[in-house]
């Protein structure tokens, strides 16, 4: 029998003792201030990204922005809810760490630990804060049917976590159990059609994270407070105040609240399915529409492609199609290949193994890349529709 790994033994400091290199005090983008160091074709490439956002925005179309978490740890959070709150964005997905680092923003100001340090000495990623409420936001967020995203942009904008009594959790479990197995239930799970049926089931599951959860850290009944200070720096506050699509797809394991005992990852995985199935279904509306990539090596061109595949799918079926669109890359790395005008390169060539632009370049829309720092490029960005939005 294979034995796993007992975090109850980890000894968990308060994030407080932590090290932080980060202030968003001080490390704030503010694009009226902020001095751009762009290329002549980094700005070519936001001129043509704000003019395909401009098109997109009075079409209807979609307008996705899936990003890293160093647009985050750059001090970007302010700039991309502007973005999202005058309508230029419809939808903004992130990773783990791209919560992690907005979370601890807004909480106490400070992010970024030294890892090297904290991971010689045992204690990285080993913080009580980040890992007990990200967890908690994520499991009372899974209860109540909101994903990962959303639940930990709840946390912030009312500053804490409603938690149930024990009687509402047990009952929603046992009406779980009464609809799989059909004994004598409650008049609404039998008459509960079967859609209803698996909503019921998966509430049950929910309401069995959320009841373990709460007895393994004696939580208490109704309201409870968690202030964050600093949640006008935070991107998940200001979209979850302005009911704007925000989502996360994390990878199990890849963050620091996976060392935490208040880690659940059937809750998460829970609340990722939905951010996940909210941006296929933005996905699918994306003809005519603009799909921002911004320092997201793996992540944005990975659930791209297969939230493209299924919407295209699905859209055969209908005899339409998905194909006019525009992808616009923005990372650090260079790449001296033309993607635009001469498409994938061959296997020989190094830029080929540029992972995201080959993906994107398969996907059988306008692509373009470019290469340039992130504050820079959004603070461009901002400025150059704000100074001219029509």
């Amino acid at each position: 029998m294979n034995k796993l790994f007992d975090r109850d033994n980890l000894k968990i400091l308060p994030l407080s003792s932590r090290v932080n290199k980060l202030n968003i005090e001080q490390d704030v983008v503010d694009p009226s201030t902020w001095i751009l160091d762009l290329s002549n074709e980094a700005m070519e490439d936001v001129e043509k990204t704000a003019d395909d956002l401009r098109r997109a925005k009075r079409d209807g179309a979609a307008r996705i922005l899936t990003y890293g978490a160093h647009s985050i740890k750059n001090g970007l959070g302010k700039v991309l809810a502007r973005l999202a709150e005058k309508g230029w964005l419809t939808h903004l997905v992130t990773n783990g760490a791209g919560v992690i680092h907005d979370w601890e923003f807004a909480y106490q100001g400070r992010s970024g630990e030294d890892v090297q340090r904290y991971a010689t000495e045992g204690q990285f990623g080993i913080w009580d804060e980040t890992g007990r409420y990200i967890n908690l936001a994520i499991v009372v967020g899974a209860y109540n049917g909101l994903g990962y995203g959303e639940s930990v942009g709840e946390m912030i904008l009312k500053e804490g976590l409603e938690i149930p009594s024990d009687e509402e959790l047990k009952y929603a479990m046992l009406s779980g159990v009464e609809c799989a197995n059909f004994p004598p239930a409650p008049r609404e799970v039998l008459d509960a059609d079967q859609d209803s049926q698996a909503e019921i089931l998966d509430h049950a599951a929910a309401a069995a994270d959320l009841l373990r959860t709460k007895r393994r850290f004696n939580l208490s009944d109704g309201w409870n407070r968690i202030p964050h200070p600093y949640q006008d720096y935070s991107v998940a506050y200001h979209l979850r105040r302005n009911n704007i699509l925000f989502g996360c797809c994390p990878m199990i394991g890849c963050d620091i609240i996976y060392t935490h005992p208040a880690n659940r990852c059937s809750a998460i995985g829970r609340a990722a399915e939905r951010d996940f199935l909210s941006f296929a279904n933005s996905v699918s509306q994306l003809e005519g529409g603009v799909y921002l990539s911004v320092g997201s090596a793996v992540l944005s061109p990975m659930i791209f492609e297969k939230s493209l595949s299924m919407s295209r799918n699905i859209a055969r079926q209908k005899r339409s199609q998905i194909d006019d669109f525009d992808i616009h890359v923005v990372d650090l790395a260079k790449s001296a290949w033309d993607w635009t005008r001469h498409g994938e390169p061959p296997m020989s060539d190094p830029a080929y193994y540029l992972r995201y632009c080959k993906t994107f370049s398969r996907m059988g829309a306008r692509m373009s890349y470019c290469s340039a720092d992130n504050r820079s490029w959004f603070a461009a960005l901002l400025s150059t529709l704000e100074k001219n939005p029509a």
